[in-house]
């Protein structure tokens, strides 16, 4: 055995362990499991970071605030559809999916190309001597291809194009609806932490109206030392729940303004919730709501988009058990010179052109047609599915949304018969302990209780609200698209 072959598998071997080792040096890992690390040039990273503030922002919409404006729920709504970057996100992605659209059909047209070429060659002849001999060749030439026929290939490939275009479109509507969906959750939210504020601030009114009211009894020797700290206890605790109530609406102002997409530094003001007359039950049916919810969700139209999606992927892939036929035409320009020993070229240049008709059909490829298929059959089924579970998903959200509306509006009721108990129960004990006819405890609970009916009817107009909005999200009404003026005609 010849030395090269003996050394030959070690050089194999040390080739692929420095190709192993130029891989890891490039691709570096973290060391170890069980904590993190700093990557080679992750400083380079932050660095960009830090200097490039604002200079992603150049295509983001930035809506000016009007300091000025008080703004309602329909206000915020549109300032969010016009400032919140994901809408921004989706509507890209919409214009994507419809160029993919524009890129399926153009395999429909001819590919023409044009080619140019020249080159020079040197070789040797034998006759009865060595003689040199050399050419020289130019060439021009533009070549089309069309294909005619693929059993439904390029259909198919379009076909999958279109869904996922519609798919795209539904999820830019779909946005919209969680955005509408988020700031009005946001802006009731928010205003239910002010109102609680107002109860707070009344319940620490309250309170100091009966501190004032043990002092004074005390004073005049109708009530005990432990009566005015009780008082006083009652009214700082009432103070704290107070500051709690302001740092609830800090957080709801937070959270309202970061719904809009816009930055939570911003100064805004918002309106209060409008005083409503609520219907004792949602105006339309539960099987009306279904019928809508199954026919108009955003999401559910994405999902039947991708269902009739997958069914043009099968086709494709059933359509490559078949030929292709393809009509192939060239035209051009050639010529040709050449010379033998020291005589001088001799040739000459021609058009050259031709036209026939090709057909492709793979006769082995290792089962790869066989596994896409069965890929895309399975993913078929999947989609199948996935449409079912959306389905009965959507019936369980509506049923949901629609369950707790009505709660909310029975609660409605209760609360304000409540409230108005808990009213009159205070005034009469805060009397009936002013002029020495019931103790401080009984005095006490009776605030207690009127803060917590003031509470539970704030709550509650919140919940009806909330509610109505879920319900609407559930459906797909909520910020429905409105139908085109001149819808398509499809003959």
């Amino acid at each position: 055995m010849s030395l090269w072959l003996r050394i030959q598998p070690v050089l194999a071997v040390l080739a692929a362990g420095m190709c192993q080792a130029d891989v890891m040096a490039e691709n570096p890992f973290p060391p170890s499991p069980n904590e993190p690390w700093a990557p080679p040039h992750l400083g380079e990273y932050e660095r960009q970071l830090a200097g490039s503030r604002g200079q992603y922002e150049s295509n983001a919409t930035v809506v000016p605030i009007d300091a000025d404006r008080i703004y309602d729920l329909p206000g915020l709504i549109d300032l969010a559809e016009r400032s919140h970057p994901q809408t921004r996100v989706a509507w890209e992605r919409a214009r994507q999916a419809a160029q993919a659209v524009g890129l399926s059909e153009s395999s429909y047209y001819p590919y023409l190309a044009a080619s140019a070429g020249a080159g020079f060659q040197h070789e040797l002849g034998l006759l009865t001597t060595v003689f040199p001999a050399n050419g020289a060749e130019e060439s021009t030439t533009l070549e089309v291809k069309w294909l005619l026929f693929d059993f439904g290939g390029r259909k198919a490939t379009v076909t999958v194009a279109r869904e996922q275009s519609m798919l795209a479109n539904v999820n830019f509507n779909a946005t919209h609806q969680q955005i509408v969906f988020s700031v009005t959750k946001s802006f009731y939210k928010f205003n239910t932490a002010r109102q609680q504020v107002q109860v707070a601030t009344a319940a620490l009114q309250a309170a100091r109206t009966v501190d004032e009211a043990a002092q004074a009894r005390f004073d005049h020797g109708l009530a005990t030392k432990p009566d005015v700290l009780q008082a006083e206890q009652e009214t700082a605790q009432s103070t704290y729940e107070l500051d709690a109530a302001h740092g609830d609406l800090s957080d709801a102002q937070v959270a309202l303004i970061e719904s809009l997409g816009i930055l939570p530094t911003t100064k805004l003001q918002v309106a209060d919730v409008p005083e409503t007359q609520f219907h004792d039950s949602p105006d339309d049916s539960l099987d009306e709501l279904f019928d809508r919810a199954l026919s108009q969700r955003p999401d559910l139209v994405a999902t039947l988009a991708n269902l009739r999606a997958r069914q043009a992927q099968v086709r494709l892939a059933r359509s490559a058990y078949y030929p292709k036929v393809s009509l192939e035409g060239s035209a051009g320009w050639e010529k040709l010179d050449v010379n033998a020993y020291s005589f001088p070229y001799t040739g000459n240049s021609k058009p050259v052109y031709g036209i026939g008709v090709a057909i492709d059909l793979p006769i082995f490829d290792g089962f790869a047609r066989a596994e896409k298929l069965r890929l895309a059959e399975s993913q078929l089924r999947e989609a199948e599915s996935e449409l079912k579970d959306s389905r009965d998903q959507a019936v369980s959200e509506v049923w949901k949304a629609y369950t707790d509306l009505k709660t909310a509006l029975r609660k409605r009721e209760s609360a304000e018969k409540l409230l108005a108990a808990a009213q009159s129960a205070f005034d009469a004990s805060l009397e009936s302990y002013q002029h020495g006819l019931e103790t401080y405890v009984d005095t006490q609970n009776a605030q207690r209780n009127l803060t917590a009916a003031r509470s539970v009817m704030v709550d509650t107009r919140s919940a009806i609200f909330t509610s109505a909005a879920a319900l609407a999200l559930s459906v797909g009404d909520l910020a429905k698209p409105p139908p085109p003026a001149n819808p398509a005609r499809h003959l």
